[in-house]
């Protein structure tokens, strides 16, 4: 069987690995790559996902590519269009041809004799192997084959419909029916506007609720600099305009959690009226302990007061022949239920990494600077912000990782590795800062963090940009090696010692 070489292999043709591809060809253009997509299309989760209404859930100007402004209006924009950025990014970059599609990789595994790695796996059925220098993960953190449903008791029972948004059916038609989507996070506010303008009535099942913030539709002030001044010019000010927002609102968040819970509950209020029973919009948690949930111009609202939807608060005792029968005894009636209980946390999509043959345990590795796994040589991952727009911590990791490659190129090094001496790990995980559900079912497969940086998740943009794209690549933590055989961590550590602060 061939081998296919490349200097740099990326894993993921979504939203990260384009970026990071983007970011090589401006920065590291010197460098082979390719790109191993499992799926058949660019994308990644915006061609995954099809479901009634998907948007972003953060803002367009942050969310968009440093290196591409997000050009267009729209506050949280719609699937197709992002999916329609994303590739338009990577064909203005040269990076389409690059792609591999239908790569469905099993392994990955370093060889220190040969001072590389090798992927395994299939591309379209058939058994095939690359090779590469440089890893790269941009696979997110959750399944895409599968999203996560729990235990309903008599769901076999429900003679309607049964839909998760992941596996959304094409021939779907719900006009005049009777809807209950159960779930309160982003997937669930974004369905229930979107179905109630056909639908005879959704009703939002929620077992707890969320904190739901109504944001505008279009950016009006850039849609008024746009008379005066060049365009490019007023989309990077509302890229950096509305980072600095969203860093205020979380910053305030920590440090007056009841102000800011009252700010919330009072945006919530005007969108649905003093009579509405706020209960249902009044989590039991501080603000961004979970991440919150932007509706545009208040859709949910608009939708809720003219009673084409509904909220409603409870448990699921059982599924029934006709719906679902609730814990305090109401009975909802249904023709289809949409299953929009979350997601399943899935590292490296799934495949197992190794190092000379030996499973590299990520559940007991420390992640250094958010972007090198511990102990593991060349191996990089992009992780966005749990707190934040995912690209902006995206975009910081790929520049970093080409700081660090064109490092080693002048100074003649081969291999990266960063080692912990000094005994830094925690038990807490990389995504600890989010107390939702789906991370808590998640925490024995994440990687761990550590007592302070660089093994510490800062979740911090302002601190990550500082420390990323200017800080020195050389810190003694961070080891390079010459020949093709790099020493292990057992043999080049010290004994470790306790973590200082």
């Amino acid at each position: 069987m061939n081998e296919q070489h490349f200097d740099v292999l990326i894993i993921g043709a979504g939203l990260s690995g384009i970026g990071t591809a983007c970011h090589l060809r401006k920065k590291s253009p010197d460098r082979e790559l390719a790109i191993l997509e499992r799926r058949d299309r660019i994308g990644g989760t915006w061609d995954l996902f099809r479901y009634p209404g998907i948007r972003s859930d953060s803002d367009m100007f942050s969310f968009g590519f440093n290196f591409r402004p997000w050009n267009g209006l729209k506050v949280l924009a719609d699937g197709e269009s992002i999916r329609n950025y994303i590739a338009e990014t990577a064909k203005e970059f040269d990076v389409t041809e690059h792609i591999r599609f239908g790569v469905d990789l099993q392994e990955a595994n370093w060889d220190s004799s040969r001072g590389h790695w090798t992927l395994r796996g299939k591309q379209d059925g058939k058994p095939v192997i690359y090779t590469c220098d440089v890893l790269i993960s941009c696979t997110g953190y959750y399944d895409y084959r599968q999203g996560y449903l729990p235990e309903f008791a008599g769901i076999d029972r429900f003679q309607g419909r049964t839909i998760h948004p992941q596996q959304w059916p094409e021939d779907l038609d719900y006009a005049d029916k009777k809807i209950v989507v159960i779930g309160s996070g982003a997937t669930a506010v974004t369905l229930v506007p979107a179905m109630a303008e056909d639908a005879a009535h959704v009703t939002m099942l929620q077992r707890s609720p969320t904190y739901v913030l109504s944001v505008p539709a279009e950016d009006k002030v850039s849609a008024f600099l746009k008379r005066w001044l060049p365009e490019k010019w007023v989309y990077r000010m509302a890229r950096k305009r509305n980072i600095k927002i969203h860093r205020w609102i979380f910053k305030a968040a920590k440090r007056w959690p009841a102000f800011t819970r009252r700010m919330m509950l009072r945006g919530v209020r005007k969108g649905l009226g003093k009579n509405f029973d706020l209960r249902h919009f009044s989590p039991d948690y501080k603000p961004w302990d979970q991440r919150l949930c932007a509706v545009p111009d208040g859709d949910l609202f608009q939708a809720i007061n003219a009673g084409k939807a509904s909220v409603v608060t409870d448990e699921i005792e059982t599924f029934t022949e006709h719906g679902v029968r609730l814990k305090g005894g109401r009975e909802l009636e249904a023709d289809i239920i949409i299953t929009a209980t979350g997601l399943k946390v899935q590292v490296l999509g799934g495949m197992a990494l190794k190092v000379d043959n030996q499973d590299v345990p990520l559940n007991r590795r420390l992640v250094y600077k958010g972007v090198l796994m511990e102990g593991v040589p060349n191996m990089a991952w992009i992780f966005g912000y749990s707190n934040a727009a995912w690209t902006l911590k995206a975009d910081l990791s790929a520049d970093y990782i080409c700081r660090l490659l064109n490092h080693m190129q002048s100074s003649g090094k081969g291999i990266f590795m960063p080692i912990d001496r000094e005994g830094c790990a925690e038990k807490e995980s990389v995504m600890a800062a989010l107390k939702s559900g789906y991370i808590a079912r998640a925490d024995h497969l994440l990687p761990r963090q550590g007592s302070k940086y660089p093994w510490r998740v800062l979740d911090d943009y302002e601190q990550d940009a500082k420390i990323l794209l200017e800080s020195p690549i050389e810190d003694g933590v961070l080891n390079f090696y010459q020949s093709v055989v790099a020493p292990s961590p057992a043999v080049d550590s010290k004994t470790p010692q306790a973590c200082s602060s």
